[in-house]
């Protein structure tokens, strides 16, 4: 037998291949309109200002059956059968995917908005629970088959091409602080292409090999057998597009983005160059959700038949198969038809986690989850599958390395590079090289051109772009195109604010030399009053007369308040109200007459008190020294003379001591000039003017009574205060 249909089987399980596409690309911040088709959210806040895809396609091949070594496979004399791994199961599965992207784009129509157009043409095959026991015992036909019986049960395989056009629109919806998502939304226009699908439902399968003759060989089968596809093969093998199998399509999706620095990238702050921070990456982690492939495509010529396949063919009859309608109608019964078909999208989950390690370095997680019941009939489905990318990412560089765990090919290790307008990769390439059991292969490639966001040139760095600037290697406002302004007279003050542009002057001076308008020797820059001439020694301002008494402010000794010329600009005060002016009043503070130049005169009453007084004062015996032990009585009387002494200004007093006639006369002497002395000391220290006292010893020269009685000595032992004078006449 050269081929069964079961065989058939076999053959899409061992071509198949994973259903993702660009795997380890379209997380890159420059995948562009290819990672559109995974998230729409992720045209918008993009490094690229345009990028416009040219021609890229991704296709993969694996099963979860036979493994190989695909270093042997290439080689002339390799047997597949036999030098492959072959792990059958009661439910191998398979998927078959090839996605071409044909001329699409994708650019920013604003800050916060972005669209992308693009162009798909696609093809899905899926096949589920096929027994791989089963696909063993006929892979070289009945004839070398040994008799089985295998449980079929619910095998189901479909294949669906499409083409899509799409379009995609995507917003930033949040833009605070550190918190930053936007979302997108694409729908798409499909274009049905080719669709076929067999289904059954507890199917069994027994053979009975007859070996002395193979002609009564028997197939025997029992269940339900579901066949159908986008036109009626059943009369018309040819295939025929019908441009009103159509339908619609629709992806939707966010991103979060966490961004602590976001400080950093404040518009406000931004300068020209910074191109509002667009080429950088503003984010340390990124989240992101979608859904994709949401529709359905209506097949209107399309055709599916029911079959029951209860019954039994002879080995001879499998072998004769010429067409699978014929071999359907001649042996089974036909229990339902149905035209006109909706095939569904392989709707799928994809969550996705980028993390900045650091500046260029990369690590994401990207997970992809079907949606649909995979048991269906004409649900075409993706396989399920958990990949880590570590990639290095620069704006015309990114190399990753993506490490997949893939439903029916497990685990596998792949390469992808990114140069310029060029990418290629496959998520299994480096597994492929090194394992001797590889269940899958896959391969994209694609070529673009892509316009990315950048920071702008300001080679002078004067806040004017390179591309706008008329110098742009000398630094010069914005305002003269980025040029300098020229200063002809080179003194610092550019030509348009210099209003002597072609002689030089100081800047405070608007370019211009100071001049000295009031002629009075000071420039007017240092002149406190310019228009009017002054004196040097006053800013070159006018002396001030404020109390017009016409004696100057600066000699005035009472500037506000009207006096006479002779008398300092100040008035005639009369202090003490006794009629003496205060500058011809000897004692200005304290009434005395005229005579007395203002001061009080001494009476005869002042001078008995003042004998009085002195005459209580005492002294140790034989000694200069006051005597202390009166308990304060010699103080006290001193107090007393310096309180009559204060009231007289003007005067001078004298103190004067005197001894009794005891002792020796030059001895006497001295000591009445030291007692004297101690008591002119005391009142100085008291607070007496100095000027006012003078002192001097008798000695015993000067006796008030005999000094031949006890009595009388003790009078002549005597210190008195006598007034000699005033001090402006010099009198002692």
């Amino acid at each position: 037998m050269k081929k069964t249909i079961l065989f058939f089987m076999f053959m899409i399980v061992v071509t198949s291949v994973n259903a993702q596409s660009y795997v380890g690309y379209t997380s890159d911040n420059y995948a562009g309109i290819q990672g559109v088709l995974y998230n729409p959210a992720s045209i918008v806040d993009s490094r690229f200002k345009t990028d416009i895809n040219l021609f890229s396609i991704s296709a993969s091949a694996g099963n979860d059956l036979y493994g190989v070594k695909f270093s042997d496979i290439f080689k002339k004399d390799y047997d597949f059968d036999r030098q492959s791994k072959f792990t059958p199961t009661s439910n191998n599965n398979a998927v078959v995917n090839v996605d071409f992207l044909g001329p699409s784009f994708m650019f920013n129509i604003a800050p916060k908005h972005s669209i992308a157009i693009f162009t798909r043409a696609r093809t899905i095959t899926n096949v589920v629970n096929a027994n791989g026991n089963l696909i063993d015992e006929v892979k070289e036909g009945l004839d070398s088959s040994n008799d089985f019986a295998y449980s079929v049960g619910n095998l189901n395989t479909v294949s669906n091409s499409w083409g899509e056009v799409g379009i995609s629109y995507a917003a930033v919806i949040l833009n605070k602080n550190q918190n930053f998502l936007k979302g997108g939304l694409t729908i798409k226009y499909l274009q049905g292409g080719v669709n076929g699908y067999a289904n059954s439902k507890d199917l069994s399968a027994t053979f009975v090999k007859n070996n002395a003759n193979p002609q009564l060989s028997v197939l025997a089968s029992n269940g339900l057998v579901t066949i159908g596809g986008s036109q009626d093969f059943e009369n018309n093998s040819d295939i025929e597009f019908d441009a009103n199998s159509s339908g619609l399509g629709f992806d939707l999706g966010f991103q979060y983005e966490w961004r602590p620095d976001y400080e950093n990238y404040d518009l406000n702050n931004a300068k020209p160059v910074d191109n509002n921070f667009k080429p950088l990456n503003k984010y340390k982690l990124r989240f992101g959700i979608s859904v994709t492939d949401i529709g359905s495509i209506n097949y209107s010529n399309a055709k599916q038949d029911t079959y029951d396949v209860t019954g039994v063919v002879t080995q001879e009859t499998v072998d004769n198969i010429g067409d699978v309608y014929e071999f359907f109608n001649d042996n089974y019964t036909k229990v339902a038809t149905k035209r006109g078909i909706k095939t569904s999208l392989p709707t799928a989950l994809h969550a996705n986690v980028d993390w900045n390690i650091h500046r260029k370095f990369y690590l994401n997680l990207n997970s992809d989850f079907s949606l649909v019941n995979k048991n269906a009939v004409n649900k075409n489905s993706i396989a399920n599958a958990v990949t880590l990318t570590p990639r290095f990412e620069t704006r015309w560089f990114t190399y990753a390395i993506p490490v997949s765990y893939m439903e029916y090919t497990g685990t596998q290790v792949g390469s992808s590079l990114r140069f310029g307008p060029l990418f290629i990769g496959s998520s299994s390439v480096l597994t492929n090289l090194v394992s001797s059991n590889s269940k899958g292969a896959d391969i994209y490639v694609g070529i673009k051109y892509p316009v990315c966001q950048k920071k702008f040139k300001d080679t002078d760095e004067d806040g004017v772009l390179d591309k706008f600037d008329a110098c742009p290697k000398v630094a010069g406002p914005v305002e003269n195109n980025g040029c300098p302004w020229p200063d002809t007279d080179g003194d610092s003050v550019v030509d348009k604010d210099d209003k002597c542009a072609t002689v030089a002057g100081p800047t405070e001076n608007n370019g211009c030399p100071w001049g000295d308008a009031d002629k009075d020797t000071l420039l007017d820059n240092v002149d406190g009053c310019p228009t009017v001439a002054g004196p040097i020694e006053n800013k070159g301002c006018p002396w001030p007369d404020t109390d017009g008494d016409s004696v100057l402010d600066k000699d005035d000794k009472c500037p506000k308040e009207k006096g006479l010329v002779d008398n300092g600009g100040c008035p005639l005060y009369d202090a003490d109200k006794d009629g003496i002016v205060d500058k011809e009043d000897a004692c200005p503070t304290i009434s005395g007459p005229a005579s007395n130049k203002g001061c009080p005169e001494v009476t005869k009453e002042v001078l008995k008190e003042l004998k009085v007084q002195a005459s209580a004062v005492f002294f140790v015996t034989g000694k200069a020294i006051l005597q202390t032990s009166d308990k304060g009585e010699t103080d006290g009387r001193l107090d007393a003379i310096k309180e009559i002494i204060k009231n007289y200004p003007n005067a001078k007093f004298s103190i004067e001591g005197h001894t009794d006639s005891v002792g020796n006369p030059i001895a006497n002497q001295k000591l009445s000039e030291a007692r004297a002395k101690v008591v002119m000391n005391a009142l100085v220290a008291k607070g007496i003017n100095p000027d006012n006292l003078t002192f001097k010893g008798f000695g015993d020269t000067k006796p008030v009574a005999s000094n031949k009685t006890a009595k009388g000595r003790a009078q002549n032992r005597r210190t008195e205060v006598i007034h000699v004078g005033t001090i402006n006449e010099g009198k002692l």
